[in-house]
């Protein structure tokens, strides 16, 4: 007889949140979104359980230099509704970037976590910053390089 294997699952109290900074200078939005949501998520980790938030602190620098691939500057719209008739407001990716920088990144990475109470906790342990400085120095963050990392 072969013995049973069993899923182990981790409980919230064994968690360690450990923190990265990632430098957005000339990354491509989307890629880089996916690769923040999985980290926040803890998808990258062997014992990843999908029912509470196991995932890592990501520290965004230098998101005024994140591109677009293809001709999105112009051609991308963000929209949002006030829920009056006529409420509908547009603005594309450029007026975005040019008055608020961080929001571009933080809206994707969003969109990409789970909705609910656990994607709203995710959400909150990334940081995004325009200038390649940032406070978190008491969290010991370690330096990822995107170009290496494959998930």
């Amino acid at each position: 007889m072969t013995a049973m294997k069993k899923t182990t699952m981790r409980k919230p109290t064994e968690h360690t949140c450990d923190w990265i900074v990632l430098d957005a200078e000339n990354q491509i939005v989307g890629r880089m979104a996916s690769r923040i949501a999985m980290r926040l998520m803890g998808k990258h980790k062997p014992d990843y359980t999908p029912s509470f938030d196991c995932g890592d602190g990501v520290i965004v620098v230098n998101c005024e230099k994140i591109v677009f691939a293809g001709a999105k500057w112009d051609k991308k719209i963000y929209r949002r509704h006030s829920g009056y008739i006529g409420g509908l407001k547009e603005i594309t990716a450029r007026k975005v970037l040019s008055s608020h920088p961080d929001r571009i990144l933080y809206m994707a990475v969003k969109r990409m976590l789970p909705k609910g109470k656990l994607g709203e906790k995710m959400i909150k342990k990334l940081k995004i910053y325009s200038g390649s400085e940032h406070p978190h120095a008491a969290q010991n963050p370690s330096s990822l390089d995107l170009a290496t990392v494959t998930r």
